[in-house]
């Protein structure tokens, strides 16, 4: 299983707005995300600077670098835009992180 960390950065104000609708994930969304090889996906915020930071696991052989092509993935980047910095596209503007320790 492959582990990825990144971050992203929320506008000031829509934290509520954007738990709320994670909350209320597209189960299609869902969906893709685990066909794709997504099995754990975890989202943290910092309130103080509105960085979102991420983690995923992906199984080996995962797509998940297809999802952008997929008309849900656009579909969600687009519900989501007003709530993040996006590039033109519409997707987030993503930092990818560098690991740096791991203890199990």
């Amino acid at each position: 299983m492959e582990e990825i960390a990144f971050t992203m950065k929320l506008k000031p104000g829509v934290e509520a707005e954007y738990k709320r609708r994670h909350d209320e994930i597209w189960p299609e969304l869902s969906q893709v995300l685990h066909n794709a090889g997504i099995r754990d996906y975890s989202i943290y915020l910092d309130r103080a600077s509105g960085t979102l930071f991420a983690v995923q696991k992906r199984t080996e052989g995962h797509l998940a670098d297809s999802l952008p092509a997929l008309p849900i993935m656009q579909k969600w980047w687009a519900y989501m835009a007003d709530l993040m910095e996006t590039n033109p596209d519409n997707s987030p503007v993503v930092v990818n992180l560098e690991r740096v320790f791991h203890a199990d």
